[in-house]
């Protein structure tokens, strides 16, 4: 596997973006999109905590994806308790896919909708928290959005790898999902990851990446610390994949998981290593 370093730009213009990066679904990290936000001076762990702590937050940890809890929240904690927990050190615990706008509706004035291409959801704004040394599994986003991620605070590691490497990187049918590990990448077991090329950043406090639709995403909290992903999207075939892998997960992953149980976890996984060795036969 090979990881090659994303784009950082600064001052880059809204034709440039979409000539060089968003047309052809390029990554590239913005030093600067997110200067003028108030939420970059304001938003520290003391103020959210002062401010916000009392509201209750869902925890996910590294389970999530064991057939007894699939997709279940492990615990629930007071949300500045959770900000302390994170400050102080190493923790699996994370919140995704948190609106904390609807909680505190007065938090939308601190942030701003970027003019560099058109589309953006105003209606979804989330923020994610993870302790250091947490993980988020490989995916793409189900809606299939282009994503801007914004860091606070502290730094994350991202890596990407483009869809057109989703059967070599071992993609779990029937949902959004790999389980394999591009820090460790294990090559007796999975083989077809020599074969791959992913794109590698780090970013800190309010520095943005542009993750392309479909574009899967691994991500190491490097320190405790929090993000808001802001979603855009440019094409109504997007908008139809992210309806249908809605449905295959709600319906379809979901059902046979409370059928099967593990045994759909096993078929998952002994699909996604076929569908990787045909893909090897491909490239021969």
């Amino acid at each position: 596997m090979q990881l090659l370093p994303i784009d950082r730009r600064s001052n880059l213009s809204r034709e440039e973006f979409i000539e060089n990066y968003l047309k052809p679904k390029r990554p590239v990290v913005f030093t600067d999109l997110a200067k003028d936000w108030p939420a970059l001076s304001k938003w520290t762990f003391e103020w959210l905590r002062d401010n916000h702590g009392d509201l209750e937050v869902p925890l996910f940890d590294n389970n999530v994806h064991n057939s007894k809890s699939y997709y279940q929240a492990a615990k629930t904690m007071r949300f500045g308790d959770y900000l302390s927990l994170i400050e102080k050190g190493p923790s699996d615990l994370r919140i995704f896919l948190f609106d904390i706008f609807k909680k505190a509706p007065e938090l939308k004035s601190d942030i701003r909708f970027p003019t560099i291409m058109d589309g953006f959801l105003k209606s979804y704004k989330f923020m994610f928290f993870g302790g250091q040394n947490s993980v988020v599994n490989l995916h793409y986003d189900m809606d299939c959005s282009h994503v801007f991620l914004t860091q606070f605070q502290t730094r994350k590691q991202i890596i990407l790898f483009s869809p057109e490497d989703s059967e070599k990187i071992y993609h779990h049918p029937y949902t959004v999902q790999s389980h394999i590990d591009p820090l460790k990448p294990d090559y007796e077991k999975f083989p077809a990851l020599k074969n791959v090329k992913g794109y590698e950043a780090i970013i800190g406090h309010g520095e943005t990446i542009f993750m392309p639709s479909l574009w899967w995403h691994y991500i190491k909290y490097v320190d405790g610390g929090f993000s808001v992903a802001l979603r855009a999207n440019d094409s109504v075939f997007t908008q139809v994949r992210g309806g249908y892998n809605l449905v295959r997960h709600t319906v379809i992953d979901k059902g046979m998981n409370f059928l099967m149980g593990e045994n759909w976890k096993k078929w998952k996984e002994k699909k996604a290593i076929e569908n990787a060795q045909e893909a090897l036969k491909e490239e021969a």
